[in-house]
């Protein structure tokens, strides 16, 4: 217990700025899984801390927070024994948990930065020394325990940040980017909270997220005063390319009605009618718009069926189309 109180001072007289330990010997490395190989660099290269407790110091403090003292699964793994714990085990199965009392929320806090300060213990104790293979373990395992605690604690308490975001409704900032800030807001929450206070960590982090939803309001007013106009792709693209297309496709129109009125492509009268009606190549005689017809009208115009004018349609296109190539050809 006194080396305990021991590295407990340590760790506050370095604060959060926790000088790092040296990674231990590579066949130690080697030997972990990927993920731990992740958490080990974030543990020895990110500043580390946590909020402290008075009961921290009791000698029983690790069986009431986990039922038990904690032990590694076995002599080479990173994760300690997991017992039961009814509010843990329903959140990683996806069950709805009711609203927690104050007792019930204080005791998450607690054993989440009590895992932290072990961690933090651990990089203490190392400072400036390569870590060992077993103390590599046990800070891996105390790293995973905490990361669990913090995940449980948000999983809880992310219906508080859905709620307030519809509450707040800011007309000029987009919904999902409302609840992204608060969310950012309820972690950096988590990380603060000091449950020993006496007040509801919802109290607590409710006024952290509005004011993340403030700062994104501000930044995007921010924004719209330096660019007061909506948002307008036209304007962000020329319409060349368009207005280009529109020409040649005119162009292909007033060649098409001169090969009609030249009728070089050699079409017969029910031919030419046909192209005509079809593709409202001709003028109406009262000066109206005109307008393509389908098979079956023009079938009433020349008195066939609307399969006999798709046959004469693609006939007369295929005249037509050659007429067009000996033209290129030509130029």
């Amino acid at each position: 217990m006194a080396t305990q109180a021991v590295d407990i001072a340590r760790v506050k007289a370095a604060g959060a700025m926790l000088p790092a330990a040296k990674p231990p010997v590579d066949s130690v490395i080697n030997s972990l899984a990927v993920e731990d190989e992740v958490l080990l660099t974030k543990l020895l290269t990110e500043p580390f801390d946590y909020v402290d407790h008075p009961d921290f110091t009791k000698t029983s403090i690790e069986k009431v927070l986990f039922g038990d003292v904690a032990k590694l699964v076995n002599a080479k793994a990173t994760r300690f024994s997991h017992l039961p714990d009814p509010i843990t085990d329903a959140i990683v199965a996806g069950e709805r948990v009711p609203a927690l009392s104050y007792e019930q929320e204080s005791h998450l806090f607690m054993r989440y930065n009590y895992t932290r300060m072990r961690v933090a213990h651990i990089l203490v104790r190392y400072r400036g020394k390569r870590l060992t293979g077993n103390a590599t373990r046990r800070l891996l395992a105390w790293g995973h325990r905490a990361l669990g605690a913090r995940s449980v604690i948000v999983r809880l308490n992310m219906p508080l940040v859905l709620a307030m975001a519809k509450r707040t409704r800011l007309s000029n900032v987009d919904f999902s980017e409302m609840v992204s800030e608060g969310n950012m807001a309820l972690l950096r929450s988590v990380e603060k909270f000091d449950c020993s206070r006496g007040y509801k960590f919802s109290t607590y982090s409710c006024r952290a997220i509005l004011k993340a939803f403030s700062r994104v309001a501000m930044r995007t007013s921010r924004y719209r005063g330096q660019f007061p106009t909506e948002f307008d792709p036209a304007m962000e693209r020329s319409d060349y390319v368009e207005r280009r297309r529109e020409d040649v496709v005119d162009d292909c129109v007033d060649e098409l009605k001169q090969i009609l009125l030249d009728n070089a492509a050699g079409l017969s009268d029910v031919e030419r009618t046909v192209i005509r009606e079809r593709f409202a190549l001709g003028i109406p005689l009262d000066g109206s718009e005109a307008r393509p017809k389908t098979l079956e009208q023009v079938g009433h115009i020349i008195g066939v069926t609307k399969e006999r004018v798709r046959q004469i349609q693609n006939n007369a296109l295929k005249k037509i189309r050659g007429a067009l190539e000996e033209q290129y050809l030509a130029a």
